[in-house]
């Protein structure tokens, strides 16, 4: 089988590369260190690869947004969407459903060993979702995320989310746009994101 390595870690690439192809089983077709060179490795084969090992970030990309990109491609080029492992050193649940909202298969923490690396590639081939147990308990308590935001935060979030400007959610609500501006704070704290683009995928 072959997989696409996605990782601005050369050495990183290398190591996994080294226990896949021991295993017999898996061949590393390519490895690309940013989004623009995976989806060109993607554009110039004739074959898509059985999988796909993607990090969160990659230099100033965000890995994420490979997810929607290869399931346009896919869906253009009437070709099967390839499983995508997100492998990554960063445990933050609600990144890690995104991923998964967005179609990826899998999350691996970094911190895992070859035997979870494995384990997690043989259960997605298998058409299951695999997420490493030590941010099973971090993922489930997303499932409450809105239980950590008031009436009107939630309000906020639903206008963002909606792309409404600071401005136009200010009228709607009736509020001053400083007030808004204080509540996407109180937000932006709450969840541990940065820009608004993370808040619309809430």
């Amino acid at each position: 089988m072959e997989v696409l390595l996605i990782d601005d870690h050369p050495m990183l690439n290398a190591g996994i590369a080294a226990i896949l192809e021991a295993t017999g089983l898996f061949s590393v077709c390519a490895q690309a260190e940013s989004l623009t060179q995976a989806m060109g490795v993607i554009e110039k084969s004739k074959t898509m690869p059985s999988l796909i090992i993607l990090d969160m970030l990659l230099g100033e990309d965000n890995g994420l947004d490979f997810l929607p990109m290869l399931e346009k491609y896919c869906a253009k080029n009437k070709m099967p969407k390839p499983p995508v492992l997100v492998c990554s050193a960063l445990g933050d649940s609600f990144k890690i459903k995104t991923a998964l909202e967005l179609g990826a298969a899998g999350f691996l923490s970094k911190t895992g060993d070859k035997a979870e690396l494995l384990k997690a590639i043989d259960t997605i081939l298998c058409g299951k979702v695999y997420v490493s147990g030590e941010v099973n308990i971090k993922l489930n308590e997303s499932s409450s995320l809105y239980t950590k935001f008031s009436e009107r935060e939630i309000e906020i979030i639903n206008l963002l989310k909606a792309n409404k400007s600071n401005k136009q959610i200010a009228e709607i609500l009736v509020l001053s746009q400083r007030t808004v501006e204080n509540y996407i704070s109180k937000i932006y704290f709450k969840t541990g994101f940065s820009s608004r683009e993370e808040l619309q995928r809430l």
